[in-house]
């Protein structure tokens, strides 16, 4: 491992989980909306990381929920059919708020060991002044 091996590797961590916590945002701000049952439901975003080659991570691509959703029964809302139904994005909050806690968990490691690295190596360049 290099010298700023441990730099790119954090920063690469940073990146990724900087996309999770956007799609995260986006999942749980989206989880009430709702759409008329001829329209597909909001897809919630599942951030797939991926293993650089040589140290790191990257972004492999984002998977999306069903767009078919769950029927829900609301007579009240102005989108209902005529059955009082909606379609509302199939997705577990509880797991959103799981995973929102791994993704700013790992984005505050990441920030951390970049602290550290850079204190380390402005250290080392300071002794041989």
């Amino acid at each position: 491992m290099g010298a700023f091996d441990a730099l790119t590797i954090a920063g690469s961590s940073m990146g990724m989980h900087q996309t999770w916590l956007d799609a995260l945002a986006s999942n749980i701000a989206n989880a009430n909306t709702v759409v008329s049952t001829s329209q597909t439901a909001f897809q919630a975003q599942m951030v797939i990381a991926q293993a650089r080659p040589g140290g790191g991570v990257d972004v492999g691509g984002i998977a999306l929920s069903d767009p078919e959703g769950m029927i829900v029964n609301s007579p009240d809302n102005p989108l209902a059919d005529a059955d009082g139904n909606v379609r509302a994005p199939a997705m577990d909050m509880s797991s959103q708020m799981t995973q929102l806690i791994m993704a700013q968990r790992g984005y505050q490691a990441s920030v951390q060991v970049t602290k550290v690295a850079q204190d380390t190596y402005s250290s080392a360049m300071q002794i041989g002044q």
